[in-house]
């Protein structure tokens, strides 16, 4: 469990390890590296974190998480439609890959979601069941469980498209406009796809 701890120092550390990630690459970034460059002790990030790996969930939810609370509090009422719900999803995304500190922060993402690791995001909209929820919502057939799942293959698409890394891609480049409607399309139709289920 993280320690409660100073934001203002867990933001100086969350300042420079952006910085250095920016600078360097995610992996040529170590966790004392980002403590030197934040003027801290060796075990800062260990302290106010836990692990570099913590600090970039919690980099990635201080960064992101407004993003979707802004776009997804107005389709709760009445229930949004499953395209609806992929734009809200993915419209932030396009925004990022603009820029490069978008670019670095869909990178980290993408490293996050797709690893191994489990992340236990504390910000609404970067878990499951509120997206699961709306799903639901436009697709009253579907099991809870069943919107999770539906919602983890969507989400690993999306991040395969869109988080690649800096150096994969040229200056400015994300997906075209017209890869993304097609990539909102697909997501689309796999999430409120029939259930096979007998009636």
């Amino acid at each position: 469990m993280t320690p409660v701890t100073d934001p203002g120092a867990r933001e100086r550390l969350l300042d420079a390890a952006e910085r250095l990630f920016l600078e360097s690459g995610c992996d040529a970034v170590s966790v004392r590296a980002i403590n030197a460059a934040a003027g801290m002790n060796p075990a800062a990030v260990h302290y106010h974190f836990g692990s570099r790996e913590q600090l970039i969930e919690a980099l990635l939810e201080t960064r992101l998480a407004a993003l979707w609370e802004r776009s997804l509090g107005e389709l709760s009422q009445p229930p949004a439609q499953v395209a609806e719900l992929v734009e809200a999803m993915v419209a932030p995304l396009t925004g990022l890959a603009k820029h490069r500190l978008g670019r670095l922060h869909l990178h980290l993402l993408a490293r996050v979601v797709l690893g191994d690791h489990r992340p236990e995001w504390t910000s609404r909209w970067f878990g499951l069941a509120p997206w699961a929820g709306l799903l639901r919502a436009a697709c009253p057939d579907l099991t809870v469980r069943e919107a999770k799942q539906r919602w983890v293959l969507a989400v690993q698409l999306i991040l395969q498209a869109f988080g690649a890394p800096q150096s994969v891609r040229p200056p400015g480049a994300g997906p075209s406009a017209a890869a993304v409607r097609r990539l909102c399309a697909f997501v689309a139709a796999g999430l409120a796809a029939p259930t096979g289920r007998a009636r």
